[in-house]
């Protein structure tokens, strides 16, 4: 995340201290335009997507508190539950995946399991999340393994926050499921993968939003499970929507990192509501009267960036 306000305050002393030393040539005056900037365009590779109405299951991996496992259950259930009565809600937000080809996709909770006693040790490999995703079936849903603030999942903190991919099950090995990981950061890395909820590692060290849900890693976790829960709908097998490189292209969410509110620029998320109570930021509602703050989500209407607020 580059720090733009000192750039531009260096290149303004630059230019300064340059006609302070050396002669200003007088110029012809030109007016200053804005460059309008070129829609962002993921492009669709024509395979399918998950469509119709699916199953999230759960894997937690390590300790996760009842409260902590509340939050993230709520959320589930706000994806496709009921408006709430206040708005912008969840469920509100999921709709953008509803203008991918092949129209909208219903997400309910499905089973649970919990693994406390780390089976396959702190230090998860690719293979090993996707032995944990298998725990649970996976016929027309999404398994997601959630991982303890003291699991470190193979490459988390260093170039992710949470992934999705897809494998084969079926006695020949044929059948796809798809799977989505997401870590707790609270320990490891919540300047990269819980902010703007704590200072980020580089560039503007603004203060930090509160958490809606007064859990930093879990916020956390939520703006990256709902990262990973879009990208997988709308690209579950590298053929469907996404800009760039198959195995490190931008997503339905990841194309729009850092923007969770109108008026976002780097090291500001943007215009976000606060709770009068808390002083918490959100942009949705959800069930059970819940707070979340949620990434803006490509809109393919627009070609744009989609925020609540």
């Amino acid at each position: 995340m580059s720090n733009l306000k000192s750039h531009f305050l260096s290149l303004a002393l630059l230019l300064l201290a340059s006609c302070l030393l050396l002669p200003c040539l007088a110029t012809t005056p030109r007016k200053l335009a804005l460059v309008q900037p070129q829609p962002l365009v993921l492009k669709y590779h024509n395979g399918p997507l998950l469509k119709g109405n699916l199953t999230v299951n759960l894997i937690w991996y390590g300790k996760f508190t009842p409260i902590q496992r509340s939050i993230i259950v709520d959320f589930i259930h706000s994806l496709s539950s009921p408006a709430p009565t206040s708005q912008p809600s969840v469920s509100s937000w999921w709709q953008t995946t509803g203008a991918y080809t092949g129209g909208p996709c219903t997400i309910t909770l499905g089973k649970q399991f919990l693994d406390q006693t780390y089976s396959l040790g702190k230090f998860l490999t690719p293979s090993q999340l996707l032995v944990l995703s298998s725990k649970l079936p996976h016929r027309n849903a999404i398994n997601v393994v959630l991982t303890s603030a003291d699991v470190a999942p193979d490459r988390f903190c260093m170039s992710t926050c949470g992934a999705h991919g897809f494998g084969l099950a079926g006695k020949h090995k044929k059948i796809k499921f798809v799977y989505a990981w997401v870590g707790n950061p609270e320990k490891q890395c919540p300047g990269q993968c819980s902010w703007p909820f704590h200072q980020p590692i580089y560039g503007p060290q603004t203060p930090p939003l509160v958490a809606p849900n007064e859990d930093v890693g879990v916020d956390g976790m939520i703006m990256n499970l709902a990262t990973v829960l879009a990208g997988a709908v709308t690209n579950p097998f590298d053929t469907g929507y996404f800009q760039g490189p198959v195995d490190a292209g931008l997503e339905a969410v990841s194309s729009c990192t850092g923007i969770y509110g109108s008026g976002s620029y780097p090291g500001y998320p943007g215009k976000v509501l606060v709770d009068s109570t808390t002083g918490a930021s959100f942009n949705a509602y959800g069930t059970r009267d819940r707070k979340y703050l949620l990434p803006a989500m490509w809109d393919p209407k627009t070609s744009a960036c989609k925020t609540l607020v």
